[in-house]
């Protein structure tokens, strides 16, 4: 049975109560033992001033929620600023970003033209559901020939937890995954009922237990930047700044940089990667004409 929306939002509250202490909520603790992790549907109605049974059929995805309601449910439930835009979106509420058009995905002039003025560091044009777009040669040194990955196995996320390569190079793998599944998360509430999401999250969902397991926690995370250390096969152990830069057009495309501080080695190691790189950024419009 298709979800609706409600039904999206009923999954998260359940798995964010579930998350949550009672005591660390200011709930009286209990002797008696609980039959479920985190809170109980009436400690959050208690802590959100509604009634159990309203409660009750949020989760149940039988009512929509109102916008005091989703207030009190981020005091509620703990929610920082991005668990509190992933809930608001799946409720279609107005402070949420407009959902997005199915269309096509093709990089943007702009973000083409970024890939040309960035030589010297590996770059990626990331759209929805964090497909990979284009990239640089610096991205292609460090990680892989995207070129060669067929178009519906080029997605971040889903190298990262399936490509050997990828995946062996990240020395905090588990956290680096974690950070990518609930980015993943965050983009879903834009589009939930996007075929294709459907698509990639069923795969991971069989192929990977710990997909399994961190999709259904329903964590969500926007962060734009943080740090990966990497061990790459050529010039060893990099450790490097990750910026993400969202366009503002509506596309869903972002501009992913990584980079070292002058005077590091993974600097110089970076220099000796982007030494051996001489051509121009390659997108996946262009993929099929480079590889005849």
């Amino acid at each position: 049975m298709k979800q609706t929306p409600d039904s999206h939002l009923g999954a998260f509250l359940r798995a964010r109560r579930a998350q949550l202490n009672p005591r660390e909520c200011g709930l009286p603790g209990t002797d008696s033992a609980r039959r479920v992790a985190g809170l109980r549907r009436e400690e959050v109605a208690r802590l959100a001033s509604i009634s159990v049974d309203y409660y009750t059929r949020l989760e149940q995805g039988r009512v929509r929620a109102s916008a005091p309601v989703l207030v009190t449910l981020v005091r509620a439930l703990r929610l920082d600023d991005d668990q509190k835009t992933y809930m608001y979106e799946l409720a279609g509420r107005g402070d949420a970003r407009p959902r997005r058009r199915r269309t096509a995905q093709q990089v943007r002039p702009a973000m083409r033209r970024l890939l040309d003025q960035l030589t010297a560091t590996p770059a990626l044009v990331l759209g929805r559901r964090l497909d990979v777009l284009a990239w640089n040669p610096a991205a292609t040194a460090l990680y892989t020939d995207f070129a060669a990955v067929p178009d519906d196995r080029r997605n971040y996320v889903r190298l990262l937890f399936t490509d050997p390569v990828i995946r062996g190079m990240h020395k905090d793998w588990e956290h680096d995954a974690r950070d990518a599944v609930a980015a993943l998360r965050m983009e879903a509430a834009a589009d939930p009922d996007d075929p294709e999401l459907a698509r990639l999250v069923g795969t991971l969902t069989i192929r990977d237990a710990d997909f399994r397991t961190w999709w259904a926690e329903h964590r969500v995370n926007s962060a734009g930047y943080g740090a990966k250390n990497l061990r790459h096969p050529v010039v060893g152990d990099l450790t490097l700044d990750c910026d993400t830069w969202a366009g503002s057009d509506g596309s869903g495309q972002r501009l992913m940089v990584l980079t070292a501080g002058t005077g590091t080695p993974s600097h110089d190691a970076l220099r000796i990667l982007t030494s051996w790189t001489a051509t121009g950024p390659v997108d996946a419009d262009r993929t099929e004409d480079l590889t005849r």
